[in-house]
């Protein structure tokens, strides 16, 4: 399944892609929220779909939002791919590193991306991210796959003037408005035939600057469930991010390259869709 929400921001309904078309749920389902994932949805949704000339049809052009709802909590790696590690001159990682985005960077996979206030290194980072779809902790590595939802497309944006010159963590420079654009779908795993084969890139105005494959992950899936939930409960809803590969602004020779309003970010990942954001300043 490819699950959606549409409509206006802080408005949206949940719905489903099958096939070409967009239906709209929201006659049976509330929302893509933790009560959901955690009341076996997914699996109430399967089956309610045997019928599903039975919703009505949703327009192709109404705005999608994140693929769920606001969630307790959004886990992001740092330094998980050895590529962008060596890019950025730091070591690889002997273990995950951990920060948290703010849930209000939670956005549609199509909306602006702002530039904050007095940003001067606003940068990109294609990931991919995925969903907890049952409340887990201290999970082994063998049963982890047990608790992810599905998987969605995530642009990890960053100001790294406030990330790595303003002291302090790294979540000052992650968790700004608009800096998680989400979606456009989440895909449930049986959609993905090969999680850690997939292509990903990403573009800045026509030029493509990443290119990479989740072969290249440092850590797993698998591994990164069982590695949080040493040290937090994850609930149904939480979506984790496993880092971006090589090719952000920061890292580009012999001069790192940031974001100005009127830029047209583009990225994807193979089975997962795309989205496009345009950049503008804050007002």
């Amino acid at each position: 399944m490819k699950l959606i929400r549409f409509g206006d921001a802080g408005k949206e309904k949940p719905g489903v892609i099958i096939g070409e078309k967009r239906l709209d749920l929201s006659s049976i389902i509330a929302d893509y929220n933790e009560a959901f994932f955690e009341n076996d949805g997914l699996k109430k949704l399967q089956a309610a779909l045997c019928n599903a000339t039975s919703f009505p049809e949703v327009e192709a052009d109404v705005r999608l939002g994140s693929p769920v709802a606001r969630p307790s909590k959004i886990i992001c790696i740092g330094l998980n791919y050895g590529d962008h590690c060596i890019e950025t001159n730091a070591p690889i990682p002997a273990e995950p590193i951990i920060f948290f985005k703010s849930t209000t960077a939670l956005c549609g996979p199509d909306d602006e991306v702002i530039i904050p206030k007095n940003s001067t290194k606003t940068d990109w980072e294609v990931e991919l991210a995925f969903v907890i779809s049952k409340k887990v902790s201290y999970v082994e590595e063998a049963d982890a796959m047990n608790y992810v939802a599905g998987y969605c497309l995530h642009n990890d944006y960053s100001e790294r003037a406030f990330q790595l010159e303003r002291g302090g963590q790294w979540a000052k420079g992650k968790g700004c408005d608009t800096f998680a654009p989400l979606g456009p779908f989440l895909a449930t795993p049986d959609e993905i035939a090969d999680v850690n084969n997939l292509t990903m890139w990403l573009s800045v105005n026509g030029k493509k600057y990443q290119n990479s494959n989740t072969l290249n992950l440092v850590f797993k899936i698998p591994f990164l469930v069982h590695y949080l939930s040493q040290f937090m409960t994850l609930l149904p809803g939480d979506v984790i991010s496993t880092g971006t590969p090589p090719g952000v602004g920061l890292g580009i020779k012999p001069e790192a390259v940031y974001i100005k309003a009127g830029d047209v970010i583009e990225l994807g990942i193979d089975g997962l869709g795309t989205s496009k954001q345009v950049a503008v300043a804050y007002k």
